[in-house]
């Protein structure tokens, strides 16, 4: 009786200190400092009330130029645990101006998914930018939807409208998930409002920021609608010139619920999805910490590239967080160049965003700003 009081009550002590660390990840609040280029902040509720009060009721940061333009909405966040694409919104949110156009930016799509991690995966619960103040600490999120929010899965996933089936688990994978519907899951109506907003605010571009393991074939790419194959052939032609590889490739016609198909083919907007290389994602990987998270160096990665096993290239020196980021910030600068030559009544001038030299050559960290010491109004959290 002794033995098993005591395993009772340290299982019970296991169970509080558990549950705790769980809330405590769950709403941790993330700060972002607004930089002087975003003139509004709206809830997603405001395109679609359902979502009021949910965990995807989160923050659209508007950028505005002096002179009207064209539309963009950037997503960060459609997949958490590809951290490179919701800090680039940081860095967008906090240095960003416009000269001209209008810009959306949304630093955690699927909000959802950054308040858990992948079960099983030994996921760090968070990370940290260093910075100039000391660092800044992000949830470290996953692929999918927290089930605490949207439950249970079905055996399998039928996407609306087409009736395709998908794996089971992706009924909570926002970029499964497009175009949505109102009377749907969770993440099928954070799909719906986003669509909204993109149909009422006359979005000529949907940016949409990921990152993908190096035994992922669609990496180091541009995936464009058939819409938007110009911008992103030209787009991709100067980059892989002036600056980083990149490729552009087409949509699949028959691959459903993905932004870069079903946005294009459901309102007038043109989707464009970036990939960067993520080693931590690898099924090969070693321990999965914040130090791989943060410097993208792995040995069984690199030795599954000796052995030809991956569709990007990698070495000692791995694919660090400040060159993810470089290269999402790169890759928009150059789509707007692009879009705003051709469209010169519909231009978008953005202006004080950092390329993919000066993020390596300062950090990440570099670009974001202290809460601590900023104006309490100019603070908001994720």
């Amino acid at each position: 009786m002794i033995r098993k009081s005591i395993i009772i009550t340290l299982g019970l002590i296991l169970l509080v200190f558990s549950g705790l660390s769980f809330y405590k990840s769950r709403h941790f609040k993330e700060p972002v400092v607004i930089g002087p280029g975003v003139t509004q902040v709206k809830k997603l509720s405001e395109y679609f009330s359902d979502l009021r009060g949910t965990a995807n009721d989160e923050n659209i940061y508007i950028l505005e130029g002096a002179k009207k333009g064209g539309t963009i909405l950037i997503l960060g966040g459609s997949h958490p645990e590809e951290p490179a694409a919701r800090l680039t919104t940081w860095v967008l949110t906090e240095n960003a101006t416009l000269e001209q156009g209008r810009i959306f930016v949304v630093n955690s799509a699927n909000r959802s998914a950054t308040t858990v991690t992948r079960p099983s995966g030994a996921y760090p619960a968070s990370y940290t930018i260093k910075t100039d103040w000391g660092g800044q600490k992000f949830r470290m999120g996953d692929r999918w939807a927290n089930p605490l929010d949207q439950w249970p899965d079905p055996e399998v996933y039928i996407h609306y409208p087409t009736r395709q089936n998908l794996a089971y688990m992706d009924v909570r994978n926002l970029n499964r998930a497009w175009p949505g519907r109102a009377n749907g899951t969770l993440t099928e109506k954070t799909c719906y409002a986003l669509v909204e907003l993109i149909k009422k605010e006359n979005v000529d571009i949907v940016i949409d920021l990921h990152e993908a393991e190096l035994q992922y074939p669609v990496i180091s790419t541009i995936v464009s609608h058939q819409k938007g194959l110009d911008v992103a052939a030209m787009a991709s032609m100067v980059l892989s010139d002036e600056e980083f590889k990149i490729g552009m490739e087409k949509s699949p016609l028959e691959l459903h619920g993905l932004s870069h198909r079903e946005i294009g083919d459901h309102t007038n907007a043109i989707p464009l999805l970036f990939e960067t290389p993520e080693p931590f994602l690898d099924a090969t990987r070693g321990r999965t910490d914040e130090k791989l998270l943060l410097e993208g160096k792995d040995e069984f990665v690199v030795r599954a590239g000796k052995r030809g096993l991956l569709f990007e290239k990698i070495d000692e020196k791995g694919w660090p967080i400040d060159v993810r980021v470089g290269r999402h910030c790169s890759t928009i600068l150059q789509v707007l160049d692009v879009w705003s030559q051709d469209h010169a009544d519909k231009a978008v001038v953005l202006k004080n965003v950092p390329k993919y030299d000066e993020v390596i050559k300062k950090g990440t960290g570099a670009f974001l700003h202290n809460p601590a010491k900023a104006d309490p109004k100019t603070v908001y959290f994720e």
